[in-house]
């Protein structure tokens, strides 16, 4: 269980002297305003960041000298250090589920140590690692090939959740990276996450099932949506190539080595990962490193592996001045407990990006939206943000409405210095890229400075616009700029968004490595599916006596009349990818 040494059991965190001067100093920074801050330039140099070739401005955060001196103290009173050292060394920090919070093992190096329960598990990731480098070089190499013969070059990864969103936010970053495109020239990657038939049909469709490798990626092998997908893809192989097909079309990610081969998998062909591995943090383990290795080659993704490695050793050594999750993570509880702000946006400017917010909308959401704290108390303050992105300049022409006249959101702006994909036409003012990266420094000063009704009337504005093109301004935001968009980089980011939420819930004293609030839901839809079953299969309604309230019970009766047949059909398979060919 979690130590008492790296755990506040009698103190929340709101108890804490730090949190209540930090309540005090609101007062304080109420009264400013950032077009005044912004001209502090010491106070700005103390705000700029820059390690492991990553650029942070954190100047347009609303913050003085002393609200960051208030914040470290916070740190330091809340026992962050002493728990982030825990989670590096194998602690029971998730209480719980009585289990260590360890993705960081997953890209360790081989000459690291990293000790749980008494055993260094490094070799056992690199043992992993090591069958997938060798299981994708034979599937990359045409030595593993399909039941007919031919070279499996289509890959569908079946996940949901952890086991989808990172591993799409990777792939998605890759895809127009140089070096990636032509690692994974002539192969294609896709993902099956959402139960819905639809998403079978869109995975399946123009796929030759005698190129294709499915993945299935389950940790117990018993996720409801993930399985039943697992399924429908089996029929689907079986029922075009033989019953041989799974064992030479189907792999998996699972630690459930029975299930597996009663499913049809060669268990030489599971690779597994460990309790200590929550799904949302899991894209550096197999779940993420097979299918992407399928696509890229291991060699990208070892680039990557040492990207999340390089990040989580300057979030372990590095001073918390200087250390950019920890300052990342304190504005954060800074914005959210102090301030009131309860959402972020995260802006990418980088369409390679594009699947960052859906990721850490999970990874931030699921760890941080808590109630309780750690030792089971209700919480006397909010907890958590709500996440929402789109890469610029698509947002501006969406929300950003909102977040410069409307609420105030405290944005995140990721710039890349050097684009994947360069392009400059002749006779215009900038290159493409410059045009956008124009957009990603104007939007936070926009934020930052407004513009004022005396600024308005001295451009002649008419006075009845006036109160309509007022921006108030004083809208904190921070920049981040990396070097280049590239496997490497990508896993920097990956682990320091990581990171910044595990700050936040040390600071907050809740377990941010549980996920309990997503059980309850599964629960009543596996009574629902036995209701629905015994409808469809009875031709009746759902009665008063199934157990629903008069709410549900109409719905449900309303869903099943709308269906064209009541009755499960019998005798036969009907795929979605049957449909998607009738059309055509």
């Amino acid at each position: 269980m979690i130590h008492s040494s790296t755990s506040n059991k009698k103190t929340m965190a709101s108890e804490l002297p730090a949190w209540q001067a930090l309540k005090e100093h609101v007062t304080e920074v109420d009264a400013t305003h950032l077009r005044d801050l912004l001209h502090d330039d010491q106070r700005c140099m103390d705000l700029i960041k820059e390690s492991e070739g990553i650029y942070v401005d954190l100047t347009r955060q609303r913050v003085t000298p002393k609200t960051l001196d208030l914040l470290y103290d916070l740190a330091d009173q809340a026992g962050l250090k002493n728990k982030i050292n825990a989670m590096f060394s194998g602690e029971h920090i998730n209480s719980t589920e009585d289990r260590a919070v360890l993705h960081v093992a997953t890209r360790a190096r081989r000459d690291q140590k990293i000790i749980v329960d008494g055993k260094d598990v490094v070799p056992d990731v690199w043992e992993v690692l090591d069958k997938i480098k060798n299981f994708t070089d034979k599937v990359r190499n045409g030595q593993f090939v399909g039941v007919t013969g031919k070279p499996l070059k289509k890959v569908v990864a079946i996940g949901i959740g952890g086991s989808f969103l990172g591993p799409l936010f990777v792939h998605t970053a890759l895809r127009t990276e140089p070096n990636a495109m032509r690692a994974s020239r002539d192969r294609t990657l896709r993902f099956l996450a959402n139960v819905d038939p639809i998403d079978v049909a869109r995975a399946l469709d123009g796929l030759d099932p005698e190129e294709t490798l499915v993945v299935v990626i389950s940790k117990t092998f018993t996720t409801a949506e993930t399985m039943l997908n697992a399924r429908t893809v089996r029929s689907w192989l079986i029922e075009r190539l033989g019953a041989n097909a799974v064992e030479k079309h189907m792999v998996a990610v699972s630690t459930n080595l029975k299930l597996v081969k009663e499913f049809g998998i060669d268990p030489e062909n599971a690779f597994g990962f460990w309790d200590w591995v929550g799904g949302r943090y899991s894209v550096c383990s197999a779940v993420g490193i097979l299918p992407l290795a399928l696509q890229y080659g291991f060699d990208i993704m070892q680039e990557f592996l040492a990207g999340a490695n390089n990040m989580d050793e300057h979030f372990k050594n590095q001073p918390f001045y200087n250390n950019l999750p920890v300052l990342i993570g304190l504005l954060s509880i800074w914005n959210v407990s102090f301030m009131g702000y309860g959402a972020k946006a995260i802006l990418p400017y980088c369409q390679a990006l594009s699947k960052l917010a859906p990721h850490i909308q999970q990874v931030d959401m699921e760890s941080n939206g808590k109630g309780v704290d750690i030792n089971g108390q209700r919480l006397p303050f909010e907890t958590g943000e709500i996440d929402f992105g789109e890469p610029g300049t698509n947002g501006q022409h969406s929300f950003y409405q909102l977040i410069h006249q409307g609420r105030v959101v405290p944005c995140e702006f990721i710039g890349i210095v050097r684009s994947q994909q360069s392009v400059y036409l002749k006779g215009e003012v900038v290159s493409n890229h410059d045009e956008l990266m124009c957009n990603f420094f104007a939007q936070a000063d926009a934020l930052a400075y407004g513009k004022t009704q005396e600024q308005l009337r001295s451009e002649n504005v008419p006075d009845y616009l006036i109160p309509h093109r007022v921006f108030t301004g004083n809208r904190p935001s921070m920049s981040i700029m990396l070097p280049s968009c590239t496997a490497y980089t990508v896993g920097q980011l990956l682990a320091l968004y990581e990171h910044r939420i595990a700050v936040q819930g040390f600071i907050w004293n809740i377990n941010s490595f549980d996920q309990w609030g997503v059980e309850l839901g599964k629960v009543l839809a596996s009574k629902v599916r036995t209701v629905m079953n015994s409808a469809r299969t009875r031709d009746r309604k759902v009665l008063p006596g199934d157990g629903f309230n008069y709410s549900t019970t109409r719905m449900i009766n309303r869903y099943l009349e709308g269906k064209t047949q009541l009755m499960y059909p019998k005798g036969h398979d009907v795929f979605p990818i049957d449909i998607l060919r009738s059309v055509d």
